[in-house]
């Protein structure tokens, strides 16, 4: 365990080290691979396989790159953050749940590798690659009327599911006296994911933004 994964008593977590961040980094570029193998299983033209794994990685990048512009941030964790999320969503919304989630899966590996928290395998696994991989969940209204702001609430929806869980279960210590561990993790975890779910939803309902999205999705599947 100490080859990939130190623990620190100060700060009551487990620190990665460089052979953790090897492991990591291989796990990635194996979610990266699972997405070209996708595209190669949907009988898609090479172009649009090429294509397909561009944007995803495109999103990917500026989902990270916003990320870090942070508007507020909470002390054990999670911001408000300029539109990060949606780039996520529109891998979804544009091509399909199953490539939305690996896209997602990936993104939250990228961010465990910038910003690794780690109290327990299953904390890992839902607060990164579930959380996020919830994002492509916008996948499921790609066709429908008003899909893209649909499929863009359900997905957030579901990543806030997953870091509530992971609240409960791992942070319930950190409730104040009182209060109940559920409600305190609830209310947490909405401090940070609803703002920005309503600003988002608010951007995404201009004319020239949704034009701009239909403009994208359209080359990103017909070029």
């Amino acid at each position: 365990m100490s080859f990939f994964l130190t623990y620190s008593a100060e700060n009551e977590e487990y620190l990665l080290q460089p052979a953790g961040y090897g492991l990591v980094i291989i796990l990635l570029a194996a979610i990266l691979f699972a997405l070209h193998l996708l595209g190669k299983s949907a009988s898609k033209s090479k172009a649009m396989q090429t294509r397909q794994l561009v944007y995803c990685s495109g999103a990917m990048a500026l989902a990270m790159v916003t990320s870090f512009i942070k508007f507020a941030s909470l002390p054990f964790g999670g911001s408000i953050t300029l539109f990060s999320m949606l780039f996520i969503c529109l891998i979804g919304y544009v091509y399909d749940v199953k490539t939305g989630i690996m896209t997602g899966v990936a993104y939250g590996i990228l961010q465990f590798i910038t910003e690794p928290y780690i109290f327990a395998p299953l904390q890992v696994l839902l607060d990164y690659p579930l959380a996020f991989g919830a994002l492509g969940l916008s996948g499921l209204f790609s066709n429908k009327k008003h899909g893209l702001v649909t499929g863009y609430v359900v997905g957030v929806a579901g990543r806030y599911i997953c870091h509530v869980l992971s609240g409960y279960i791992f942070f319930a210590s950190y409730a104040p006296e009182g209060m109940n561990p559920m409600v305190y993790t609830l209310g947490y975890n909405a401090t940070y994911i609803f703002p920005e779910l309503i600003l988002t939803v608010v951007i995404l309902y201009l004319p020239p933004v949704l034009g701009a999205i239909g403009q994208v999705k359209r080359q990103a599947v017909n070029g």
